[in-house]
């Protein structure tokens, strides 16, 4: 595919790349992705020792755990902000493909870890699940193709890209996961959207999207019981939005203080999808708005910063990383406040999990590299240089 002439890094000899990484990074973000792990850190210490007491592990094993898998996730975020927007599309194709054979090798070599849904590969010290690597390098594909689409004779990206995601969709629906699969398909339809799509063909698929929603309804006990207990007008006390409800109603706006709250002795997955609900009842409103606050920070820089970015795969990539992790913030913490139905969905950089955390590493590191500053060029030199 043709380079873009003004989309990469001008190194000149002699410069070192940390120095030159600092001066372009956006150090804002960077800083508002520490905060959130911070949090999570914090988080833990309060939401976790009841599940590790329930399993027969020390109080903060969990807590250990996610310090040592979010280490290697800013470890991995820095080291993969290094890079260039050619070596990030380069190593993410090559990633996309192997991230697509390990989910469609999940049937034969995955397991359910008795949850009913076979996501995970068990390596014995931990687990592994694959579609949490497969968002960002998906993204990163799908932009590939279509701004490779926009050369002139170039290839028919769309709809290449848009055969490959309904491929991935239906893996992950046979596992099934259709959380993941409805993230796929806003992250298509993201990166479509920007690249200029025709509002007919997104309404077509808003269409299919509902239709194949009534399928799982009428198909899956599972997914018709979360969405049958969203739609009640009343929330059983004894289920996990019961739970989560009082323990925000609880916080008010300062919180019990830490380890006042009653809430994780009693929610199962107070370290993970509902961790949120942990932080209301303890923190209080002060610090979910806090955390609200940094969420919107980052997406709000990287939307204005890749809005000057003259390179389509940066603008494009860049657009659906950071949609996706927006949305996941949405997604989890508008199921604590009963906004949406119910849907195991990590926060990202503050929720336990190994795999949750690494991808959301490598997503956020890929982001900073679209959203660097670089030199671009006077437009009319850009476009000259298209023409030839």
């Amino acid at each position: 595919m043709t380079e873009m002439a003004h989309g990469t890094v001008v190194v000149h000899s002699g410069d070192a790349v940390i120095p030159r990484w600092w001066s372009s990074v956006d150090r804002v973000t960077l800083g508002c992705i520490l905060a959130l792990f911070a949090i999570g850190i914090l988080l833990g210490f309060a939401a976790s020792p009841p599940l590790a007491e329930r399993n027969g592990h020390e109080p903060f094993h969990y807590v250990i755990r996610q310090a040592f898998f979010g280490g290697i996730a800013l470890s991995v975020m820095v080291l993969v902000s290094m890079m260039t927007p050619t070596s990030v599309r380069r190593w993410g194709v090559l990633g996309f493909f192997v991230a697509v054979a390990a989910v469609a090798l999940l049937p034969f070599f995955g397991t359910d870890y008795g949850q009913g849904a076979t996501r995970w590969y068990s390596l014995g010290f931990a687990s592994l699940q694959p579609s949490e690597f497969l968002k960002p390098v998906f993204v990163v594909f799908t932009a590939w193709m279509m701004a490779a689409s926009q050369e002139v004779a170039g290839p028919p990206g769309k709809s290449v890209s848009l055969f490959v995601t309904l491929v991935i969709v239906g893996f992950l629906a046979m596992q099934p996961d259709f959380g993941q699969a409805a993230l796929v398909i806003f992250a298509w339809s993201v990166i479509y959207f920007v690249a200029g799509a025709p509002m007919l063909i997104l309404m077509v698929l808003l269409a299919v999207v509902a239709f194949g929603g009534v399928l799982a309804y009428n198909g899956s006990e599972h997914f018709a019981r979360r969405i049958d207990g969203f739609l009640s007008d009343e929330v059983a006390p004894n289920t996990q939005l019961g739970y989560a409800t009082d323990a925000i109603r609880e916080g008010g706006l300062f919180g019990t203080g830490l380890g006042e709250g009653s809430v994780k002795w009693t929610l199962p997955d107070a370290h993970t999808d509902f961790i949120i609900a942990v932080a209301a009842e303890e923190y209080g409103l002060v610090l979910v708005a806090t955390i609200i606050a940094l969420y919107l920070t980052i997406a709000l820089r990287s939307y204005f910063r890749l809005m000057k970015e003259r390179d389509p795969f940066a603008r494009l990539a860049g657009t659906g990383l950071v949609s996706l992790l927006a949305l996941q913030a949405f997604i989890n913490m508008g199921v604590a406040v009963r906004l949406l139905p119910a849907k195991g969905m990590t926060l990202p950089f503050v929720s336990y999990g190994g795999s949750s955390l690494i991808a959301t590493g490598i997503a956020v590191g890929m982001l900073l590299v679209f959203t660097r500053t670089r030199p671009q060029g006077d437009i009319a030199d850009h476009l000259l240089s298209r023409q030839r």
